[in-house]
């Protein structure tokens, strides 16, 4: 099962990258997941521009649409979805009869450095995730306090938050395996 990862944050050492490099060597026994990192690569979305997509977005959709099932790591910013990840979603959802979420399976999760742990990134981004048809699971992970989670190599060392994320993870499998057969 091929799962993109896509990460929310522009940063080079953000905590939502380190934790979506902890879901990658704590995917389950079949699921592959591959990292998604450039969405500061992206335009600002322009609806002129949807039929004639730039190289980015077209290499975006080709890989959105080669997975099973998808999973967004992302920070909250200003208590939503960063700028760079909606933009990302608005170029992928464009023109509406090329939505490249369309039926896809998903998942959410988010660290913060304080207690919201992304909550309100989670609920707007599901909200999106009703317009774009796709299929989240009905699973959350608020990782709080993450500076306190990762070592200084950026390695998760905090128990309760990998056995967290492992059983995310084995729920969007289930979900994505489940969706499959219908």
């Amino acid at each position: 099962m091929k799962t993109l990862g896509i990460l929310g944050s522009l940063r080079k050492d953000s905590l939502n990258r380190k934790l979506l490099n902890a879901v990658v060597k704590l995917a389950p026994e079949g699921m592959e997941v591959e990292i998604y990192d450039r969405l500061g690569k992206f335009p600002i979305f322009n609806d002129d521009l949807t039929h004639n997509p730039p190289e980015v977005v077209k290499e975006f959709k080709q890989k959105v649409r080669g997975v099973d099932a998808l999973l967004f790591v992302s920070p909250e910013y200003n208590y939503s979805i960063p700028g760079g990840l909606k933009n990302a979603i608005d170029w992928g959802s464009r023109p509406p009869r090329d939505n490249c979420f369309d039926g896809k399976p998903a998942a959410i999760m988010g660290v913060a450095g304080r207690l919201g742990g992304t909550m309100r990134m989670q609920y707007h981004l599901r909200q999106v995730m009703v317009t774009l048809n796709m299929y989240p699971i009905n699973k959350e992970l608020f990782v709080r306090e993450g500076a306190l989670k990762f070592d200084a190599a950026g390695t998760l060392r905090d128990e309760p938050t990998r056995k967290a994320v492992e059983e995310e993870l084995a729920a969007l499998k289930v979900w994505t395996e489940k969706l499959s057969k219908q």
